[in-house]
């Protein structure tokens, strides 16, 4: 539908916030390629797969490969669960489709059934501290945290720890009401080295796609890690 026929008001507004006002605001702005990866991750985090749609085509213009993509999608799995996941993989592969992006894409997997728990809790560690190479031993929900979602997903290739940390931020800021993981991510981001205003300029220009009441619990949140 085409809103500046239908809602030209809106249309006039929400354009000059979202593609101008917000992505030139001084101190605020990201790398082109970060700041789609960074909006894709917010638009899946909270549900908005319509406006991901619309964002995936200027995303892959603004320098995101279809691994890339691809993998932000997947990992998706593990913060939002194949429920709310599964719409995204099918509209992702369906526009891939569309622009002749052969499917499937190269494997970007790195860890076996037998060693994905070891490899995953290598990760957890290089992220948050050696602590956490034994964290999955206090039951098996942290085992599955280690084995699958750091096992399956974070060692794969295609992102890098830092941008997994990104998206995971996206993802949680997005969906709302999981503030302690959001701070407990925000500073796996500074560990990673995506420090306190990179994170601040990542919720700002996220804030068009997910509004103002997250985004401020988001700015909270990465206060409280920086402390």
């Amino acid at each position: 539908m085409d809103f500046q026929k239908t809602d030209p008001e809106f249309a006039e507004r929400f354009a000059y916030f979202a593609f101008q006002e917000v992505p030139n605001e001084e101190g605020q702005q990201l790398p082109e390629k970060t700041r789609y990866m960074a909006i894709l991750a917010a638009l899946i985090g909270c549900g908005g797969v319509d406006a991901y749609r619309e964002m995936l085509p200027n995303a892959l213009d603004g320098g995101l490969t279809p691994v890339e993509i691809k993998e932000i999608v997947y990992q998706a799995a593990d913060y939002l669960g194949y429920g709310r996941m599964l719409p995204f993989l099918r509209c992702t592969n369906e526009v891939f489709s569309e622009k002749g992006i052969e499917l499937p894409l190269p494997g970007q997997a790195t860890t076996t059934l037998e060693n994905r728990l070891e490899k995953g809790a290598e990760a957890q560690a290089e992220i948050f501290g050696a602590h956490m190479k034994e964290a999955w031993k206090t039951g098996h929900i942290n085992r599955w945290l280690a084995e699958n979602c750091f096992g399956d997903y974070y060692t794969r290739k295609g992102l890098s720890l830092a941008e997994r940390e990104l998206i995971t931020f996206c993802f949680l800021m997005a969906q709302g009401g999981c503030e302690p993981q959001l701070a407990a991510h925000a500073k796996g981001n500074m560990n990673m080295g995506n420090n306190k205003d990179f994170l601040l300029s990542v919720v700002s220009q996220c804030l068009p796609y997910i509004g103002y009441p997250r985004s401020l619990n988001a700015i909270t949140c990465v206060n409280k890690a920086a402390e």
